[in-house]
């Protein structure tokens, strides 16, 4: 559907994108993830024509977007950080506004707005004036807006900062509904609770290089251990033999803090009888064993040897 080929922006000394590639087919969902300042937004930027690339190019079916007046730009829609609403309009007149735009005709634009208000659950409210709407509510009237002209490929640069976990909730619900009608999404995050529920395949992104492409399950096979085990020992001093436990077939990494162990083991079910029954036979009672599997914060970490928070 798109391929995204070495795109490179410079601000000076600062390379705000470097050679950033990726490529995304239609109906698949593609999280944009690192921290702030990574060149996420530099990079949909350049995607959606508004920022043009020092080097590099967008190609949409093929054909490489070029300038800002490309007819091919209006198979995307954006979504952008900062909501772009009229406040004391409509919502229905804000989204006429932006059909305008868009240069719909009078009966298209009606139709494309109805349709879009009741994708995003606002149908009831029409005719309400926006300054009236809570920010979950204007979040997802800005979606609505990217949507009347029916774009095959939808950019959503952090589109649900600062909402209610109510309205997060729909507007994810909004976002496979788009999925399964076979839109393409790059959806830019550094929150990767956002990237796991919705994207099929993630491009982490860090200090405006790409230093990840796969899916989640690719990325997690990138950990020496996908799968953590953490027991409390009754002896909280951990008079354990790390060395020795870290020795055992199934265990890939050991870590004792505050009374418990962190064990890392790539399977879950083989690993853990095992390790337990190796405490108990030498002699380490505990209190309470719990198991986590490893997210993309994990990943991020090492890959980067930093959270995606830092900055």
């Amino acid at each position: 559907m798109y391929d995204i080929n070495g795109l490179t922006k410079r601000y000076g000394n600062v390379v705000a994108a470097d050679g950033v590639s990726f490529r995304a087919d239609e109906g698949e969902a593609i999280g944009l993830l690192g921290p702030n300042g990574a060149g996420k937004t530099t990079t949909v930027s350049m995607i959606a024509g508004l920022l043009r690339p020092d080097a590099g190019e967008v190609l949409i079916a093929g054909r490489p977007l070029c300038g800002d007046t490309d007819p091919i730009k209006r198979e995307i829609g954006l979504v952008t950080q900062d909501i772009a609403l009229v406040a004391d309009l409509s919502a229905l007149d804000n989204l006429l506004f932006f059909a305008a735009l868009y240069d719909l005709d009078r009966p298209t634009a009606r139709r494309a707005a109805a349709d879009a208000l009741d994708l995003v659950g606002l149908a009831d409210r029409a005719r309400h004036k926006v300054r009236t709407f809570s920010g979950g509510m204007k979040r997802r009237l800005n979606l609505a807006a990217a949507l009347l002209h029916d774009p095959r490929i939808l950019l959503l640069d952090e589109p649900i900062v600062g909402v209610d976990p109510q309205s997060r909730n729909a507007i994810f619900d909004n976002l496979e509904t788009l999925k399964r009608r076979g839109k393409t999404l790059l959806y830019t995050t550094h929150y990767m609770e956002e990237a796991e529920r919705l994207c099929d395949r993630v491009v982490i992104i860090d200090h405006g290089k790409v230093i990840a492409d796969d899916t989640l399950q690719g990325l997690y096979r990138l950990l020496p251990a996908s799968n953590l085990l953490s027991i409390e020992l009754e002896d909280r001093e951990g008079r354990v033999d790390l060395e020795q436990l870290r020795a055992l077939p199934p265990v890939k990494t050991v870590e004792f803090a505050n009374g418990a162990l962190r064990i890392g083991v790539s399977d879950l079910a083989a690993a853990t009888p095992f390790v337990l029954q190796w405490l108990v036979d030498h002699g380490h009672r505990y209190r309470h064993a719990v198991t986590e599997r490893a997210d993309l914060e994990t990943v991020f970490l090492s890959l980067t040897g930093r959270t995606l928070r830092d900055r």
